[in-house]
């Protein structure tokens, strides 16, 4: 399969999944298994065009991160704790992610264990939707910063391909008592310190592919990275402006029964195959 054609594919399963409860680094490594890439090839490029998602977020929020900005120029109070909620919520991922990278690696190649996470979010996901009782509407700068600590080390478990970063961090928060429109947007805000993080290590460790002008053998370059980060921008913008209005509605038991016949269709492909 010619290589921009790969990258459109891999960026339209990107900006789909990136901030829907159900894996984008799942879909990711079975998009791969199944279209016959090499996940070597492509390890780079899935992470890197995460920032297309996250420049959506940008986009779209873009009203939101202007009065935060102008609100900490001020030192107003609210500003101030959605900073710290941000952070709070970051750090936990970030020191683990650093301690846990090599081991992380090793799961990115597995699908399998895609399969059985994606099985086991989608059932957590619907004890958590029938069972948590989630509080009346508010802003981030208005948690507590232990709910926002709690989201953070909830977090720590999307280093599992499958579990899902959204669906860990959205699931976690409404756990904790934190409303839906609430809960969806703390995951997108979180998803950008995050994934800056992530694609950093992954631009340090291919720091000398990148001087010598290769990514990666098999034609995978900045060109395969532009068009993969362009198309991922514009579906997760699509996305975003769908999915708040979609689960504040009805909430997520459909991405669980998703997940669920996914994950199992995925595990008795592998097998079979």
């Amino acid at each position: 399969m010619d290589s921009i054609v790969t990258a459109i594919l891999l960026g339209i399963v990107e900006g789909l999944t990136e901030f829907l409860p159900v894996s984008s680094t799942g879909h990711l490594i079975l998009a791969t298994e199944l279209f016959g890439f090499d996940p070597h090839q492509w390890a780079m490029f899935n992470v890197v065009i995460q920032l297309g998602a996250i420049l959506a977020v940008v986009v779209q929020y873009w009203r939101t991160f202007w009065a935060v900005g102008m609100g900490l120029l001020r030192l107003e109070p609210i500003s101030l704790r959605f900073l710290r909620n941000l952070l709070a919520a970051f750090i936990p991922s970030a020191i683990l992610g650093l301690l846990l990278k090599d081991y992380i690696d090793v799961l990115l190649g597995s699908p399998s264990v895609v399969g059985w996470a994606l099985i086991i979010g989608g059932i957590a996901i619907l004890v958590i939707e029938k069972y948590a009782k989630p509080g009346e509407l508010t802003g981030i700068g208005q948690l507590p910063l232990s709910q926002a600590l709690g989201v953070g080390f909830i977090q720590c478990l999307s280093m599992v391909p499958g579990v899902s970063r959204s669906g860990a961090t959205i699931m976690g928060a409404l756990a904790m008592g934190i409303e839906r429109r609430t809960a969806a947007e703390f995951s997108f805000f979180l998803a950008i310190p995050t994934m800056l993080g992530a694609t950093t290590l992954e631009l340090l460790d291919n720091r000398e592919a990148i001087m010598s002008g290769t990514l990666a053998s098999g034609g995978v370059g900045w060109t395969e990275i532009a068009v993969g980060f362009l198309v991922s921008f514009v579906v997760a913008l699509a996305v975003i402006r769908f999915f708040v209005a979609y689960v504040s509605r009805a909430g997520f038991k459909p991405f669980a029964w998703y997940r669920i016949v996914a994950g199992a269709a995925a595990i008795i492909w592998l097998a079979m195959r």
